[in-house]
């Protein structure tokens, strides 16, 4: 079988809000921008990440620069860093059944690599990595080029309405999973091929379809 089921990292394997937050809290002091608070994070699951960057006064062109510091903040908590719950037995039977695993992620390969190696995960062929938060669709596609995988034989996994958007530009199905740091109304308008509820709804549409 050479079936790819693609995984976003953040939000989508691993529960890592509270560490992206207190690492955005901390970058604010230096770097004088607006501190994420409690009773802004609904507000904020709704938002694009450029809606997300004016709300926090945050200039967009400046992440990139700041992106070495904050892996380094996310990289010293890393022990807070955990699977969502029913993640590993997802990931085990999808392996036990053939799929190829991949992650495409705007984190740190090394963060990731080490997150797997402490939950003792080694069912991932490929780890692609970028910092490039506003051209995931060319991220995709150049992650399809590079292992000559075709779009009929992938199907993408995340968590935010950009992963939905550019994977609509690459013609590559994708999985929406509700469990992450978009909510649902923020994403709907850009109508995903399908929505998990939980892990194992991830077998099942994966299972379920001609194309996979």
């Amino acid at each position: 079988m050479n079936k790819y089921v693609i995984f976003d990292f953040d939000g989508t394997l691993a529960d890592s809000e509270n560490i992206v937050i207190d690492a955005c809290n901390t970058l604010s002091e230096k770097h004088k921008f607006k501190k994420i608070q409690n009773k802004d994070i609904d507000h904020l699951r709704g938002l694009s990440i450029i809606d997300k960057c004016k709300f926090l006064s945050v200039p967009a062109y400046k992440l990139p620069f700041w992106a070495i510091e904050f892996y380094g903040l996310f990289k010293a908590a890393i022990d807070n860093l955990k699977l969502f719950d029913g993640i590993k037995e997802l990931l085990e039977e999808l392996t036990n059944r053939g799929y190829n695993l991949a992650i495409i992620s705007s984190n740190s390969e090394e963060i990731i690599r080490e997150f797997l190696k402490k939950n003792n995960i080694s069912c991932f062929n490929k780890i692609y990595c970028s910092s490039n938060l506003f051209g995931k669709d060319k991220v995709i596609k150049n992650f399809l080029k590079k292992y000559d995988i075709e779009k009929s034989e992938a199907i993408y996994v995340g968590d935010e309405r950009r992963d939905i958007i550019a994977c609509k530009k690459n013609k590559l199905k994708v999985i929406w999973v509700k469990w992450g740091f978009d909510k649902l109304e923020g994403v709907q308008s850009e109508e995903p091929d399908f929505v998990a509820e939980t892990p194992m709804d991830i077998l099942e549409i994966v299972e379920k379809h001609s194309y996979l």
